[in-house]
């Protein structure tokens, strides 16, 4: 998201923040004496020594484990000589597991994806089709945020199991495409451009939608890639879709339209519960710390604490969708 509402602005900073080129454990004179070192009597050696499998499955050459390995002998040093733990390369440097880099963050995102998977089975199940019998047209735009959903969380595992630039840019591109997807649905069922007279409109925004993603995804492969306008594109289209879904809670509880009969439902409020309970979530970033038992960081429990979110969030789409699919059949 890294989504839906309750994780469209956590996956669209999964790594915008903490990304940087360089750190200060980089900078430190003994672990370029470590890496350097290591390059000259390990990797080139006459007969330098073959990585296990597991690493090699995951892309680790000479260099790359001279470079951990001194991440972690430096750090462990400084420990024993009570000094901070530094960032390496913009990282933290964790406790790798069968050549995963951020276990804990990958795990979180595989979690992330499962309440994705779940909403998409069951409302491809239990919606009806988009066509003009049911008089229902919103399917498609509910799918379409689950599977955006689960394609940034795949992506999101990967990255963090392996940073390189290729998983980088599919991590963020998704991400993106995840949080322009989460604005598309939220200005569609807000002013209900899935209706039949709106046709005009929703073409309109639903190319325009697809134009702006083109040229973000552009402008990061082929003229400048930046952090920075990467942080504030995505931040800005999220901040939107939040203001809308929190306008969608107050105008549908309080303010309810004439097909939507008595009483108030609590539910309908949930959609502003989540932006609420994301905005604590995403003070984990802001109160960043070295990674607890070498795998814990704070990045990795803000993508633990969407995935309660996530769930709640499709069980209010869940709730939505059938509420809908009843009014249109009455109609």
């Amino acid at each position: 998201m890294r989504l839906p509402l309750s994780v469209v602005l956590s996956v669209g900073l999964l790594g915008f923040i903490s990304s940087t080129n360089a750190s200060a454990g980089d900078q430190l004179p003994e672990f370029r004496q470590c890496v350097a070192d290591c390059n000259e009597i390990v990797c080139n050696s006459e007969s330098p020594p073959e990585l296990p499998l597991y690493l090699t499955a995951f892309f680790w050459d000479c260099p790359q484990d001279c470079d951990y390995h001194c991440q972690r002998s430096i750090t462990f040093e400084r420990i024993d000589d009570n000094k901070p733990v530094l960032q390496f390369h913009g990282k933290w440097p964790f406790q790798r597991l069968l050549g995963i880099q951020e276990p804990a963050s990958v795990l979180f995102s595989i979690l992330n994806f499962v309440p994705h998977y779940i909403a998409f089975r069951e409302l491809r199940k239990t919606l009806p089709p988009d066509d003009a019998r049911s008089n229902f047209f919103l399917r498609k735009y509910y799918l379409v945020v689950t599977i955006t959903g689960m394609n940034a969380w795949i992506w999101s595992a990967v990255f963090h199991c392996r940073d390189f630039v290729l998983t980088e840019r599919l991590d963020y591109f998704s991400a993106g495409a995840t949080i322009l997807s989460g604005f598309y649905f939220a200005v569609v069922r807000n002013f209900r451009l899935d209706r039949q007279e709106m046709a005009a409109a929703r073409v309109v925004f639903t190319i325009a939608c697809c134009l702006a993603l083109l040229c973000h995804v552009f402008y990061l492969s082929f003229v400048r890639f930046s952090y920075s306008y990467n942080m504030m594109a995505n931040v800005a289209i999220g901040i939107f879709q939040n203001l809308l879904w929190i306008y969608y809670s107050i105008s549908n509880y309080y303010f309810p339209a004439d097909i939507y009969p008595p009483p108030r439902e609590s539910w309908i409020l949930w959609p502003l519960w989540n932006v609420i309970l994301l905005t604590f979530a995403m003070c984990l970033e802001l109160f960043d710390f070295p990674p607890w038992m070498d795998a814990i960081d704070a990045h990795s429990l803000w993508h633990a604490a969407t995935i309660v979110p996530s769930f709640w969030w499709y069980k209010w789409m869940t709730k939505d969708a059938a509420r809908e699919a009843l009014i249109k059949h009455k109609d």
